[in-house]
């Protein structure tokens, strides 16, 4: 039952509680990535797990690989060669301010990777699921012909694919737009997930009736989305909606819905009033979803349920990773949101 994720890790700088960009003299530094994000997770609920990125050769991207190893993530199939790691600068945003995301990632080690920079062959040994984002393919045209790479592959020795659409319109600019690429690459994915952004901007497949400004989302509106993708896309067996409403800045409605062909599962709706960290909200939530469909197989309530309860605790934890643990996860499922002291 090991899990390996591809893409880029990066340097966090933060600026410190809701200070501006231009309030501030410091900047607190950590790593994160989607792929990366769901590999902290994993392990920390006890999968083996392999990161597997491209890298440089300095002490910043050795702290990086520290960092991961301290929580129990497989490192030793990471590949050495580029100038830098990525970079981005978050502001978080308060009320009806919204975050800020700046990047600072053009000519990072993973941008410039080629194919067969990596041996697929040896990264599979053993694997049973492997999860991209679609982050990875718009970082540059080598990155996506190397995600291709990995699915096909992993296509080729059975192996479970999961991906997060994951649309981020300010990476998309070496040339071209993500339905133009994302296709070819969901192709050959078996769990889908997504937002009614990315299903529109990278599928083409628009919502109906859906409004996510008013803090409230019909989860039934989904459904007719899901076919569309598996219509679309038939080795596709499990569509996930992740359903946030926003309120505000530091308060969020959270939910999502799991469609298998035939039944639409709908999770419980979490009231996020005191968000401490939303990015990496739905990292943690791919995290809890592989993990709940691996462990609780055959039922897929049980494991929406526990993606979207981890996701909501991944909501009070400052930076990237999700640091909870299973019994944690499976409290909140059942029922206690009290915050109570554990003693």
């Amino acid at each position: 039952m090991r899990v390996v994720t591809f893409g880029e890790v990066m340097l966090r700088l933060a600026t410190p509680g809701y200070l501006r960009f231009n309030q501030t003299d410091s900047l607190t530094a950590t790593f994160g990535g989607g792929e990366a994000n769901v590999a902290v997770s994993l392990a920390n609920y006890g999968i083996p797990v392999d990161f597997v990125t491209r890298l440089p050769k300095n002490d910043i991207a050795q702290s990086c690989v520290m960092d991961l190893r301290k929580y129990g993530v497989g490192v030793d199939q990471i590949v050495y060669g580029g100038e830098r790691l990525g970079i981005y600068f978050l502001e978080t945003g308060a009320v009806s301010r919204g975050s800020k995301v700046i990047y600072d990632r053009a000519h990072s080690a993973i941008s410039e990777i080629k194919s067969g920079m990596i041996d697929w062959d040896r990264v599979f040994e053993g694997v049973s699921w492997f999860h991209w984002t679609g982050i990875t393919p718009a970082i540059s045209q080598g990155a996506a012909d190397v995600c291709l790479e990995a699915i096909q592959k992993a296509n080729e020795k059975g192996i479970t694919i999961s991906c997060d659409l994951n649309f981020r319109k300010n990476l998309w600019n070496y040339g071209k737009k993500a339905g133009e690429v994302m296709p070819a690459l969901v192709a050959g994915t078996d769990v889908i997930l997504g937002n009614e952004e990315d299903a529109e901007m990278v599928l083409g497949i628009k919502p109906e009736g859906v409004d996510v400004t008013g803090g409230h989302v019909e989860a039934a509106a989904y459904e007719s989305v899901s076919k569309q993708i598996m219509a679309k896309f038939p080795r596709c067996k499990k569509v996930i909606t992740t359903l946030r409403g926003s309120i505000n800045a530091n308060h969020n409605s959270w939910s999502g819905v799991l469609w298998d062909g035939k039944t639409l599962f709908e999770a419980p709706t979490y009231q996020i009033t005191d968000i401490v960290d939303r990015v990496g909200g739905g990292d943690s939530f791919m995290a809890g979803l592989i993990y709940g469909l691996l462990t609780y197989s055959g039922d897929d309530q049980k494991a929406l349920d526990f993606a979207v309860a981890a996701s909501c605790l991944k909501h009070t934890i400052y930076g990237d990773y999700n640091r909870v643990t299973v019994d944690e996860v499976e409290k909140l499922m059942g029922g206690d949101a009290s915050g109570r002291v554990a003693r």
